[in-house]
């Protein structure tokens, strides 16, 4: 009864900020990107809960307990680079960038970067993000159906349809407003329930004389082959190309506010990665002390191994409290890509450009309900891990679109059918990799060949077809922070 009134009043909290950020907003570009009024701490740590999804929570130190420390590492490592170099290089360009082509969207920006008049970049990006993104959505909704399941014994039906009516209604309210201020609250309460896990955890077998690495022969290697290496490690790749990311640099208050943001960010996400990463070698640790259930046998799910933790832990009166984190890690996540899915809708599709703004925003706000629903039929028709179907959709985003926002922010010789290129081609590798190419033996992760042909695609057909157009130019030297 404990948990269910804990739950309910954060319930509570995060609708009553959805009702106060709707009636802050006035049409769709409050609705999708907040008037780019928010400060850089909300954007930075917005930014870090809304790609740290449950995967930070439920997929990671699933993966160190089962196989110890050579995933995590590589993974974390990759993941903090590449969000580093985002933030240096990617955020303050397309800032000042965005802000001239009046663009809310990825693909309004790429159609305009490019002066795209055929809407064939704007179709093609808004398709790939329609499609990544309804899976993304969905390995969140598995989150939260892990969640529910193991805190209240209900079905997966049932802790499904609750984790998909939570998310969608603040966000239904609010928009960009009400997904970043729960992300901040969500993003600060992720990171103490890692803190007051990984520290009772380790306390509890401090003593115990337990030796983890006996336990799991595993658990401490973290030498791997070059390929498996780089693999895990392209991971980082994915951060050029995320648009919900890429929404919180457009979003934010002024490009002068980007260092502290970057500080805050890096900061929050190593700090995260790392107690993440912890709390899987403690895992093993407590279950060879006192084994933990469904975590291990022929039902067992090593993703539940921080839930399992928490229980066994808390006391009832705390574990609400650390469940509400798990919950905050799916919401993060899932409010953010609803939100990035129903702007595409609305803002990149010529149909909807007959509406005014307030109907825009109403659209929007129906979008979201619309996409949370086809999102509901793939989760509860999929048996793949949470880690699995990050894995799809971050590779998809991370190809098809990092290499392309790069060099569209950094070189000015980049044309528009360099950009349908690098696009194509790495959405399809991703694509053919994914369902057709097996390596034995090693982690072949899609995004590592899908990034690097998807870049080389952009820079050969650039330079094969005619140079961008003099205003193209003037406006990209113009916009240089």
């Amino acid at each position: 009864m404990g948990i269910s009134i804990q739950f309910g009043l954060y319930m509570v909290l995060l609708l009553g900020i959805g009702y106060y950020s709707m009636r802050k907003t006035h049409n769709n570009q409050d609705f999708i990107i907040g008037s780019r009024s928010l400060g850089p701490i909300t954007s930075a740590i917005s930014a870090g809960a809304s790609d740290m999804s449950s995967w930070l929570l439920l997929g990671l130190p699933g993966a160190v307990f089962a196989a110890g420390l050579v995933e995590g590492f590589w993974i974390s490592l990759g993941l903090t680079l590449g969000a580093y170099i985002n933030w240096y290089v990617v955020a303050p360009r397309l800032r000042v960038y965005s802000e001239k082509l009046n663009a809310v969207t990825l693909p309004t920006f790429l159609s305009n970067r490019f002066d795209d008049a055929s809407g064939m970049l704007r179709i093609v990006s808004t398709v790939v993000i329609l499609f990544f993104f309804t899976l993304y959505v969905a390995s969140g909704l598995k989150g939260g159906t892990l969640l529910f399941a193991h805190s209240f014994g209900a079905s997966e039906q049932t802790a499904l349809l609750v984790t998909a009516l939570v998310v969608v209604s603040y966000t239904f309210l609010g928009g960009y407003k009400a997904v970043c201020w729960t992300d901040l609250i969500q993003g600060l309460l992720m990171l103490c329930a890692l803190v007051f896990c990984a520290l009772l955890g380790y306390i509890a077998i401090s003593g115990s004389g337990v030796d983890i690495a006996a336990t799991n022969s595993k658990a401490f290697v973290f030498t791997t082959t070059w390929l498996t290496g780089a693999s895990l490690m392209a991971w980082g790749f994915g951060y050029f190309g995320q648009p919900h990311i890429l929404a919180r640099f457009i979003g934010i208050r002024d490009v002068k506010d980007v260092p502290e943001a970057r500080r805050v960010g890096i900061t929050w996400m190593i700090l995260c990665l790392a107690l993440s990463t912890a709390i899987g070698l403690i895992g093993i640790g407590y279950n060879e002390i006192a084994p933990l259930a469904g975590i291990t046998g022929p039902d067992g799910n090593k993703e539940r191994i921080f839930l399992a933790l928490t229980t066994a832990l808390f006391h009832p009166v705390f574990s609400g409290f650390i469940l509400a984190a798990v919950l905050a890690a799916v919401m993060s996540t899932a409010d953010s890509q609803l939100l990035v899915l129903t702007s595409s809708l609305t803002e990149d599709l010529p149909f909807f450009s007959k509406f005014h703004d307030k109907q825009k925003a109403w659209i929007s706000r129906f979008g979201v309900v619309g996409f949370a629903l086809i999102a509901y039929v793939i989760t509860a028709s999929s048996g793949g891990t949470i880690l699995a179907m990050v894995g799809y959709a971050w590779g998809g985003f991370g190809a098809a679109f990092g290499p392309l926002v790069i060099l569209s922010l950094c070189w000015r010789g980049t044309t528009k059918y360099g950009a349908l290129a690098g696009m194509i081609v790495g959405a399809v590798t991703i694509f053919v990799v994914k369902n057709y190419i097996k390596i034995q033996g090693e982690y072949f992760y899609e995004l590592l060949p899908g990034f690097i042909l998807a870049f080389a695609a952009i820079v050969i057909v650039s330079l094969l077809t005619a140079k961008p157009s003099e205003q193209t130019l003037r406006k990209f030297d113009e916009s240089q922070p």
